[in-house]
């Protein structure tokens, strides 16, 4: 049964950096699009970032150049680094995974795991 568990979430400044972790278990496909998404209440789950198992990313216009996505795979873990941090980064921030693909999509219904959320809170 593969989980996904994201951590490294909470209150920052705006101008200040986070790094969010999503660890993967029960994933052990070694062709697999992964992505991070965030959602506000009452608004759309958004794509943010998405990496596949060539380690080819994608990023949001909202993020390019300030969030960089990458896989550890020996450690089975997901990373968002985010840097510049806006207020409108403000957001629960979800990864998501699908195996045995590398065409990553970036509409929510293209992944099959998701994992329960990790708030992020940028203060202006």
């Amino acid at each position: 049964q593969v989980q996904l568990v994201e951590s490294g979430g909470g209150p920052v400044q705006a101008g200040g950096s986070l790094t969010l972790s999503c660890a993967a278990s029960g994933f052990t496909s070694r062709i697999y699009c992964m992505a991070w998404f965030r959602q506000t209440p009452g608004k759309e789950r958004d794509w943010v970032a998405t990496i596949n198992s060539r380690m080819e990313t994608s990023y949001a216009d909202s993020v390019k150049g300030r969030f960089t996505i990458s896989m550890d795979n020996a450690e089975n873990t997901l990373y968002l680094n985010m840097n510049s941090l806006k207020p409108e980064d403000t957001a629960m921030y979800y990864c998501a995974a699908r195996s045995d693909v590398v065409t990553c999509g970036i509409s929510p219904t293209f992944y099959h795991y998701w994992g329960q959320g990790t708030q992020v809170t940028v203060s202006s």
